[in-house]
């Protein structure tokens, strides 16, 4: 991966980071990145797009979806091709990055689109349950953190694994170049121990989603739980 600003040799390298997960899966960490605006110049697209290649020189392996023609929820059915797509590509995930405008003091509609077409479960399969997650915010102001703090209760919501770190660019507008690359900065530092956190507690985590998104009350609603407060002695005579 070529013309990274600020990477040097004290960068972990792909192959120092696997150590973080011996005896796991041995292909790259598969990372979805979501942005939140289809304006041509879109700052949340170009920063989604630093970070990908920041995770490709990590050795993850990253995909991009476009939201252009997602329709709006409950506006059509959910076999239409953008919803199959964004469903598909969650799935196929196993740590995602989200990154959204700051618009009125909140996440855009075109990003919260995007979540709301991704249900908790389907089935028996969980599109995003026990997935790593990094936020992001673009800002074309002074910085701000309401829309990552948005984006967290979100990934909440959606029992994902939100890593600690964060990235809140302010000014964006400042901060790219007219070929859309990321100029060299505090911001694009940031961006990269952002990357770097996710990658570590994707290969950290990976393989173990189903254990960490088990739960008590559901198994007890499938009948595979004993209730908690009923006694042993009466459990085990029927009573």
């Amino acid at each position: 991966m070529n013309d990274l600003p600020a990477l040097d040799a004290a960068y972990l390298p792909s192959p120092q980071l696997q150590r973080l997960a011996p005896g796991g899966p041995d292909h790259a960490p598969r990372i979805l990145l979501l942005y939140g605006s289809l304006r041509e110049r879109s700052f949340s697209r170009l920063l989604v797009e630093e970070a990908a290649r920041i995770l490709q020189h990590l050795g993850a392996e990253t995909q991009i979806f476009d939201p252009r023609g997602l329709p709006l929820p409950d506006s059509e059915d959910a076999a239409h091709p953008k919803v199959q797509e964004l469903r598909a590509l969650s799935l196929w995930s196993e740590g995602q990055v989200w990154c959204s405008p700051e618009r009125h003091g909140a996440i855009t509609g075109v990003f919260k689109s995007q979540i709301d077409w991704l249900p908790l479960e389907l089935g028996s399969v969980r599109p995003t349950q026990g997935r790593t997650l990094a936020v992001m915010q673009v800002s074309g102001g002074s910085q701000s953190f309401n829309a990552v703090n948005t984006l967290r209760l979100l990934g909440r919501w959606m029992r994902m694994i939100t890593i600690p770190n964060q990235s809140s660019v302010a000014m964006a507008w400042k901060e790219f170049e007219d070929n859309g690359r990321m100029k060299p900065s505090s911001y694009y530092d940031r961006v990269v121990d952002v990357m770097e956190e996710l990658v570590k507690f994707t290969l950290l985590t990976r393989g173990h989603a189903d254990h960490l998104v088990d739960r008590y009350s559901e198994r007890k609603a499938r009948g595979e739980a004993t209730p908690l407060n009923e006694p042993a002695a009466a459990v085990a005579r029927g009573a």
